[in-house]
């Protein structure tokens, strides 16, 4: 058995699931997620599981990663057939990092084809990678568009050169327009995340950094709030006063700029962090992370990969793991035809519950007061008085974010949930 970490339970090593993580799941998406922990430069903030190759060392091969994958993949189908699980096709696939476009595109092809060939993709099939705006060409987006990708999430961040140098970004914002382009000739959706707060960044930068975006006519814009975390070079710049990070007024006073801008532009909220324009009747919502706000099931692929299997028995509400961090054991254990992961936990029936309030409350749905305990249905009147939760919603039985209440979406969970 793998050691036990701190906030969970032992994995076992040869990866056999429970055989109650099949009951219900027919009635449940699939989804697939799959780490590239690679990336050229580490930037200041990041605090992702994450490898330069200064940083790698011997024994961890960026060039061999695409076939370790495949093997968990493979591992991941026989583990799920053990456990009874029924063959779904997936339903959405997320390539995250890392810079997964570091890899040729080929290699990001044959993961697809490995996800493909174990599982089966669904004829509406979304299936997204993350890339930075210097790691793609015309040439390498075609190979992935052939390959069945359906979009791509370009790491904008920025496009004031400043805020990008305090950031370390690598990337000419001047080739945002570019690669938006290449992509959208090809057929790809597109989506731009950005990243307000940076030391130094002002109002009118932001609103630079938006419009910009908005220029490039995407269909979905992701805005977060940098959030500096402990350990990452950009806390320890902090700590050393030679960074400054922004106060609550002046977050605030970015995102409610950013919510006026795509709103005016068409692009509608649907969960705290991401707007996203309707074509045709449809939004074009990231349909990977709704997963996981909803609750589907995915498998997560690579170091440090977290999985969620649901249940519908009491009690055992769900399964989550997690694999080792490293890319360097990752490798390791599967070449030893081991599981890589490195624990798991098991959900109850009040820490699903807990979990479905947290993510539910985030999206432009909402989620039902029936859900909710008694004390927790009087705290959402409360909120309604204090314009965080949508009154005509709560009328009709469902917790709906304000505007203001998303600003404070982490008060109103605290409420919800105590």
């Amino acid at each position: 058995m793998t050691p036990a970490l701190p906030d969970g339970d032992p994995a076992p090593d040869d990866g056999t699931l429970p055989t109650w993580v099949a009951s219900g799941a027919a009635d449940r998406r699939f989804g697939v997620y799959m780490h590239v922990p690679f990336c050229t430069v580490r930037c200041g903030y990041c605090d992702f599981n994450t490898y330069t190759a200064s940083e790698l060392g011997g024994g961890a091969s960026q060039s061999a990663y695409a076939t370790t994958a495949v093997s968990e993949i493979e591992m991941a189908g026989r583990l799920m057939d053990a456990a009874g699980l029924p063959r779904r096709e997936v339903s959405t696939v997320f390539v995250g990092g890392g810079t997964p476009t570091l890899l040729p595109a080929r290699d990001l092809a044959t993961m697809l084809g490995a996800v493909r060939s174990t599982w089966g993709l669904a004829e509406d099939v979304e299936v997204t990678t993350e890339a930075n705006p210097d790691s793609v060409t015309p040439e390498s987006l075609k190979v992935l568009a052939d390959a069945g990708f359906t979009r791509v999430s370009f790491g904008m961040q920025s496009a004031v050169p400043s805020v990008l140098a305090t950031l370390e970004r690598t990337h000419d914002p001047r080739r945002i327009p570019d690669v938006v382009r290449w992509a959208t000739d090809l057929g790809l959706d597109v989506s731009l995340d950005l990243i307000y707060g940076t030391p130094g960044e002002t109002l009118d930068d932001w609103r630079t950094s938006v419009e910009s975006a908005l220029a490039t006519g995407v269909d979905h814009v992701s805005a977060y709030a940098l959030v500096v975390e402990q350990g990452t070079k950009m806390a320890a710049q902090v700590r050393r006063g030679q960074l400054t990070l922004p106060n609550e007024d002046d977050q605030a006073a970015k995102y409610e700029l950013a919510d006026d801008l795509l709103t005016e532009a068409g692009l509608g909220w649907y969960e705290v962090s991401n707007w996203a324009r309707t074509v045709d009747g449809v939004q074009r919502a990231c349909r990977h992370n709704l997963a996981y706000w909803r609750g589907d099931d995915w498998w997560g692929v690579g170091p440090g990969a977290h999985s969620y299997l649901g249940s519908d028995v009491p009690g055992t509400r769900g399964l989550r793991w997690w694999n080792v961090k490293h890319p360097v054991r990752y490798a390791n254990r599967l070449g030893q035809g081991l599981s890589p992961s490195a624990g798991q936990e098991t959900l109850d029936d009040a820490s699903a519950q807990l979990e479905r309030v947290m993510l539910g409350v985030r999206l432009r749905e909402g989620f039902a007061t029936a859900d909710l305990s008694p004390r927790a249905r009087t705290a959402v009147a409360q909120h309604v008085a204090d314009g965080l939760v949508d009154g005509r919603a709560a009328i009709a039985g469902r917790v709906v974010l304000t505007r203001r209440g998303r600003l404070l979406a982490d008060t109103v969970v605290r409420d919800l949930t105590d």
